[in-house]
């Protein structure tokens, strides 16, 4: 009984203290709005056919069905054409912006309402990854998607540097922004705009005003006992969140694997030779036929495809092998993007994915990226590539041996120092459990 408590006080503790998979959520966050972004840049040539007022699927005809679903969509505010550029050119700056990680409270909303109103639009526009999307850019409001990799990070860095040195920090671009955008709400619920079903409309009101209690809470509280609470009630949603999109990417491939194993074409191994043979899933058909001659490897796609799908939910808990499925699971996605010529079908399922991949090896991925940038903006400059002291060993033309004292290699002063978390993830003392300063949590609940 007293290790059954001290496991759920534990538990507790953990979930409480610290916003958990802090670079979980950052490839989630990056992802999902290179995704849509990428997708919405190659669409902007066709987007009057897609999203306009005048296209195929009609102002009218949308109306029409919205009137019926309920789903929230701004483009149904108005009909006109300067508002569809409008609330287009928002949706890509929002997923610019959450991209960068710039005020990512605010932008994973508008990134929200970007979504929704697109996709809700015209909802026969998609392959599939739109699905994913379009529920993903809800659970992502939840989380603290900016404690790492992100504007919002770097920001939190120099605010707590420039306080150090005794300097007084105002920040005035994030109230500006709750107003402008509280007055876009307040006039969008006076002019009748938000008649459809209450949920997105009374979400969009409860960020709102969940902000600005938490503005007020650390600047006008005399103690931190009202920030410590805000900051607790934060983590909870936070870690519940990405709970939450673990258990929908377990859902999604779990069904999809249990719904092609009832498939005849699944069971007698030939159901991946057709999509490759189909027209408009092939741009390449030479690169189809290539791959669909041999029959052997046809079944062993085939089922390959099913018992990874269907083996994957399982394997969470057991680390090794979670990461050779999940391994297996990217690649397809990555065949499927070249082959069948679905790159945003499988970039968002890609990016689902990813919060699922182990935190020792993000850190090494953002150390590597970090380092690469570095080199690169040296290049550019025309700087001096390297500095070396004096006592430095050379290598073979020049090049300091692998191990030696400074080398990015062996994590000495060379090396990128890993960030920390932004949006109030930082301001526990010491480490925490989902603090990216303290190595011991390598994983969101999972072993790493």
């Amino acid at each position: 009984m007293n290790r059954f408590a001290l496991a759920v006080s534990t538990g507790i503790a953990r979930v409480t203290e610290a916003a958990l998979g802090p670079y979980q959520t950052a490839m989630i966050r990056i992802g999902f709005s290179a995704t849509w972004l990428l997708f919405l840049l190659r669409e902007f040539p066709h987007r009057q056919e897609m999203y306009g007022p005048d296209g195929p699927w009609s102002w009218n005809l949308a109306d029409q069905l919205i009137s019926l679903n309920g789903a929230f969509t701004a483009l149904m505010w108005s009909d006109g054409q300067f508002w569809f550029e409008t609330v287009y050119v928002l949706a890509v700056l929002s997923s610019l912006l959450l991209l960068l990680g710039w005020r990512t409270r605010a932008t994973s909303v508008l990134f929200m309402v970007g979504v929704l109103s697109l996709q809700n639009r015209s909802i026969f526009m998609g392959d599939g990854g739109d699905n994913v999307l379009h529920l993903m850019c809800i659970y992502l409001v939840f989380t603290r998607c900016g404690q790492v990799w992100s504007l919002d990070e770097r920001r939190a860095r120099r605010t707590r540097e420039a306080r150090a040195r005794g300097e007084h920090v105002v920040d005035r671009v994030g109230p500006a922004l709750w107003v402008v955008l509280g007055l876009v709400l307040v006039s969008a619920a006076f002019l009748d705009r938000l008649n459809g079903h209450w949920v997105v409309p009374a979400l969009l009101w409860v960020l709102w005003l969940a902000q600005a209690l938490w503005w007020a809470g650390g600047r006008f509280a005399r103690s931190g006992q009202s920030r410590i609470m805000l900051d607790v009630v934060g983590n909870i949603v936070h870690n519940g969140a990405l709970l939450v999109i673990m258990a929908e990417a377990c859902l999604i491939y779990a069904t999809a694997g249990w719904y092609k194993i009832q498939g005849s074409r699944w069971q007698d191994g030939t159901a991946v030779y057709y999509p490759l043979h189909l027209e408009s899933f092939s741009p390449w058909p030479a690169l189809a036929d290539l791959l669909s001659a041999n029959g052997v490897m046809v079944m062993l796609v085939t089922y390959g495809t099913v018992a990874v799908q269907v083996a994957f939910p399982f394997t969470l808990f057991n680390r090794r092998v979670k990461n050779v499925l999940l391994a297996a699971m990217i690649t397809e996605h990555a065949v499927i993007a070249v082959v069948l010529g679905l790159p945003f079908f499988s970039l968002a399922m890609i990016a689902a994915d990813s919060v699922f991949l182990p935190t020792s090896f993000l850190r090494r991925l953002g150390d590597w990226a970090a380092h690469a940038r570095t080199r690169l903006g040296a290049r550019l400059a025309g700087g001096p590539k390297e500095q070396r002291g004096p006592n430095e060993q050379r290598g073979p033309k020049g090049r300091r041996p692998s191990g030696q004292p400074g080398s990015p290699i062996d994590g000495g002063p060379g090396s990128p120092k890993p960030p920390r978390p932004a949006d109030g993830a930082g301001d526990n003392p010491g480490g925490s459990p989902g603090d990216p300063e303290n190595p011991g949590h390598r994983h969101v609940g999972f072993p790493a």
